[in-house]
């Protein structure tokens, strides 16, 4: 058993010294934001599928470009017709080769052939519709990755603020606790001197672990928000993080403040709207015949990569696949469904994303609001409490009434920090809706 108990202490000790020993690094906002967009797993995935959707744009430039293709083929043959066809091929056919015993049954007769093939496309209207579908996806993914690059930005005002405020906090209840612990040797002393009561000091003792606790939670505010900014940063070090500056009141305008259309993911919204338009064009011209043209020069010869005899061969081709059972017909129907939705999924978004601002709008004068009251809240708080700390001193208070004083200061204080961070927030909320 003492065994157990020495390695847990042992282990206890050593987790002790590493959170002591842990690193705390001063960063500004600008330095995160730096290694956001350098290192940021989200970002980077966007701009991943936007690479996709760019390299499915070039694939459609089969629309208009040829397909030349080159091939070796090598044979040996006893068939009539392939043996026949062959020599003529080759340019080698003789009076001989036209008996009628060689011709049906020919000897062995080997031939390579290297056919060298381009195709044009010259009319294919579902290919083109497909290549402008193509385009609007590329267009809009670009868009995407520009909405999540402001969306981090955003996200980083937001993470910074919580660890400003995290400080605040700590800071705040690390001076409550150094005046709790100087009430304590102050009532300790009026005990001792017989000008309190037992219970008083031990109302006081108290008062002073409630705020130890709330403390601890403070560190762990930090630590929770010092990860997130580790998250943000793609940094697996997670270490503790101090802002460079405090957090303070922002100034923001609300003049002329509205959802633009040329907001990024709206105008994303858009082309991906165009992009079913194309998609359902298409299948519809798929109903249409296409246009090609043709082009082969081939050589031949008995022997490996030789080529002593060749000819060209050249053409167009209008091909019309008039029937392909419901198949096309299902398609068409499918496409022009999801155009419908993709407009009517629009329109929503749209009208959430005005909801969503006339909503932060209200928040924000609320918070304004909130943030005037609170402030003088703490002045009045503040005045209470050195008026009962000086009635404390002359034995005219008592410590309960002082102790229920200085935790309505604490309150009103912290209070009085959310209030700022709630403020600060809302506006960088309503500057990213309004982004364009």
């Amino acid at each position: 058993m003492k065994k157990i108990v020495k390695s847990i202490l042992i282990i206890v000790l050593l987790f002790s010294k590493q959170f002591a020993a842990q690193e705390i690094i001063s960063i500004g906002k600008s330095e995160v934001l730096s290694k956001i967009f350098d290192k940021n797993l989200s970002l980077k995935i966007s701009k991943e599928s936007f690479h996709a959707a760019k390299a499915d744009y070039k694939q459609t430039n089969a629309v208009f470009l040829p397909n030349i293709t080159a091939s070796h083929t090598g044979i040996s043959t006893t068939n009539p017709l392939m043996a026949f066809g062959s020599k003529l091929n080759q340019g080698i056919l003789t009076q001989n080769d036209f008996n009628p015993t060689l011709l049906n049954n020919p000897v062995q007769t080997q031939n390579f052939a290297t056919v060298i093939k381009v195709e044009q496309p010259l009319i294919n209207l579902d290919g083109f519709y497909h290549r402008k579908a193509a385009k609007s996806k590329m267009d809009a993914m670009s868009l995407q990755s520009q909405r999540t690059e402001d969306y981090l930005y955003f996200e980083v005002e937001k993470a910074y603020m919580q660890l400003q405020l995290a400080y605040k906090g700590e800071q705040v209840l690390e001076k409550a606790l150094q005046t709790a612990n100087e009430n304590k040797k102050l009532a300790a002393n009026s005990f001792q001197q017989g000008y309190l009561q037992r219970a008083d000091v031990l109302n006081v003792e108290v008062r002073v672990t409630e705020i130890k606790n709330q403390l601890q939670t403070a560190k762990s505010n930090v630590q929770n928000a010092s990860n997130y900014l580790s998250f943000l940063m793609n940094d697996e070090r997670y270490v503790v993080y101090k802002p460079s500056d405090s957090l303070m009141v922002s100034n923001f305008s609300m003049d002329n403040k509205t959802i633009s259309e040329n907001r990024s993911d709206i105008k994303a919204m858009q082309l991906s709207t165009k992009a079913y338009e194309a998609i359902n064009k298409a299948d519809k011209m798929s109903f249409l015949p296409r246009l090609n043209a043709f082009g082969s020069y081939e050589m031949y010869d008995n022997t490996v990569f030789q080529g002593n005899a060749s000819g060209y061969l050249i053409g167009a081709q209008l091909s019309w696949d008039i029937f392909k059972g419901s198949k096309r017909f299902g398609k068409a129907q499918k496409s022009k469904a999801e155009f419908e939705k993709s407009k009517l999924a629009y329109n929503q978004y749209v009208s959430q994303s005005n909801l969503e601002f006339n909503k932060v709008q209200r928040q924000l004068i609320d918070a304004k609001n909130k943030l005037e009251l609170t402030a003088l809240a703490v002045q009045q708080s503040k005045e209470s409490l050195r008026i009962r700390k000086n009635r404390f001193k002359e034995g005219l208070e008592k410590t309960s009434d002082l102790l229920q004083v200085e935790t309505q200061y604490l309150q009103k204080q912290l209070e009085y920090y959310q209030t700022v961070f709630e403020y600060n927030y809302t506006q960088k909320y309503l500057e990213f809706l309004t982004k364009e």
